[in-house]
């Protein structure tokens, strides 16, 4: 997942301990989050449009997808007109903090990662959420932990 690093960090998910992740307006990244993230999957803290961006930390899903309430506020940034009580449209996921790594894992190391070719966020996808296979999951917090 996602986050720049000026609106939310992995030391403001440290700080909280818990934070629901909402605002997902892009159709893929919500199916991702609704159809296939499940309490207790383990998640990659991503810091995009940083200098460098790369993998900050880990999470865990701390309560499975449910509808996005910013959808349906009109005051919001989220909100969407279209939501509804029948059709949300828009759904998020809370997150917990799990670990900050001692050095960021920076997207020039993850391209040159044996094994991660295929991730999709070296292949330039820019969708906030996006799968990782279990290969790739542990190839990144191995990195991580390195000092």
């Amino acid at each position: 997942m996602k986050s720049e690093p000026s609106v939310y960090s992995i030391d403001d998910l440290q700080r909280d301990g818990r934070t629901s992740w909402e605002g997902v307006r892009n159709y893929q990244a919500r199916n991702f989050m609704r159809d296939d993230m499940k309490v207790g999957d383990r998640v990659l803290f991503y810091h995009s449009n940083a200098n460098p961006a790369g993998v900050a930390g880990l999470a865990r899903v701390g309560r499975a997808a449910y509808p996005d309430p910013a959808a349906r506020d009109p005051r919001s940034d989220y909100f969407d007109p279209k939501a509804s009580d029948a059709d949300p449209r828009w759904y998020m996921v809370d997150l917990e903090f799990e670990e900050r790594f001692p050095a960021l894992v920076s997207l020039d190391t993850l391209r040159q990662t044996r094994g991660l070719e295929q991730m999709l966020v070296i292949n330039k996808s820019r969708l906030s959420v996006q799968p990782v296979t279990d290969a790739e999951f542990e190839t990144v917090v191995r990195r991580g932990r390195q000092p």
